[in-house]
Formats: structure tokens, C-alpha cells, sequence
């Protein structure tokens, strides 16, 4: 029996290995860009039959410019489609105008295919250091492990504290509320 495209974009989802295999000096963590996870995904796709297709959109919200990215798989009958965006930076040192649109929009890019094929970039058992340590006397928790739950705990000035680091960690000026969210995933 023929597979519908569900069944083929939930196998997808099990069979996809997007490891994050760039790494960023400064901030001392690794990551996963968008063409990485093109490269993960392109043969599972073609062993389904599926075609993707990722579009961009700058669009104009509030005197800011986003970047609205839709990525869509088709089996040529039925489609499923997920968004994500991402607010250009008013500025970014070293980067013209045109590298900031770009940047966006790669940052826009990888988390419409998050969404799409369900990569997590919390980090996970495989990227952590499981050799024994001392244990940790400060019982706060990292901004890369909370969750939704804990953030909406926080008082509004720390959200805004969580927010600014999310948003300097991927080169933006601000994160708002709901751009957050769909940063996370939530």
C-alpha cells in the first residue's frame, strides 16, 4: 500500500540526522545551520518522493523588517507547510545591509525546517559532556534549558533578560514575545 504524505514526512522525522557540526568560537556552543539540515534531509526526500521548496518574504511589522520563511513538502498532490520568522538586526558590525537580509533570512529558513521535520535545538544527551564533574552549587537554570513552564514564572523583567539573550545569541536586536515563542518552538 502507497504511503500518504504524512506517513512519509513522519518517517522522515525518525530517519533525519542534522547533527551540529558548526561552531561558534565566540559564544562557545555549536549549532546547526539551515543548509546543514538541507544536507541531512535531501536524500530521505528523494527516497520518499517528496519535494521541498523554502520561500522568503521580507515583510514590514511596526517600522521593523522580518523575514517571513515558509518551507513546504509536496508529494505533487498534497502539501504541508510550516513558517518561522526572524527581525533583521538595525545593524550588525562587519555585516552590509544585504548580509544582514541574508543572515535573517537563513535564521528564518532553519526554524521553518525545525518545524517541519521536528529537530529539537535544545541540547540533547548526544552533545553534552556525560563524564562525571563536581557537582553544581548554583541551582539556576541556563537560558538554553528553560522551558515554557519555567519562563512564564519569570517576572517581566527577566523574560526580557531571557529574550535578550536569545536574540544577541542569533545576531537580532530584540525578540519579541511571540518571535520568541516560535524561536522555542513553543
Amino acid at each position: 500500500m502507497e504511503k500518504n504524505l504524512i506517513q512519509k514526512i513522519y518517517e522522515i522525522q525518525g530517519e533525519l540526522k542534522a547533527p551540529k557540526s558548526q561552531r561558534n568560537n565566540f559564544g562557545n556552543y555549536n549549532y546547526r545551520s539551515c543548509e546543514d539540515i538541507l544536507e541531512a534531509v535531501k536524500s530521505l526526500l528523494v527516497k520518499a518522493g517528496l519535494l521541498l521548496t523554502i520561500t522568503d518574504e521580507v515583510i514590514l511589522v511596526e517600522n521593523r523588517f522580518y523575514v517571513r520563511a515558509t518551507a513546504v513538502i509536496t508529494d505533487g498532490e498534497k502539501e504541508i507547510k510550516t513558517t518561522a520568522y526572524a527581525r533583521e538586526s538595525l545593524e550588525k558590525k562587519g555585516m552590509d545591509s544585504s548580509q544582514i537580509t541574508g543572515a535573517t533570512s537563513s535564521y528564518a529558513r532553519k526554524y521553518a525546517l525545525n518545524g517541519l521535520f521536528l529537530i529539537d535545538d535544545t541540547k540533547d544527551a548526544d552533545t553534552m559532556d556525560n563524564t562525571e564533574s563536581k557537582p553544581k552549587t548554583n541551582t539556576s537554570v541556563s537560558p538554553e534549558s528553560i522551558t515554557k513552564e519555567i519562563y512564564e514564572k519569570q517576572s517581566s523583567t527577566k523574560q526580557e533578560q531571557i529574550r535578550a539573550y536569545f536574540a544577541k545569541k542569533n545576531g537580532l536586536a530584540i525578540l519579541t514575545k511571540d518571535a520568541f515563542y516560535q524561536l522555542r518552538g513553543w
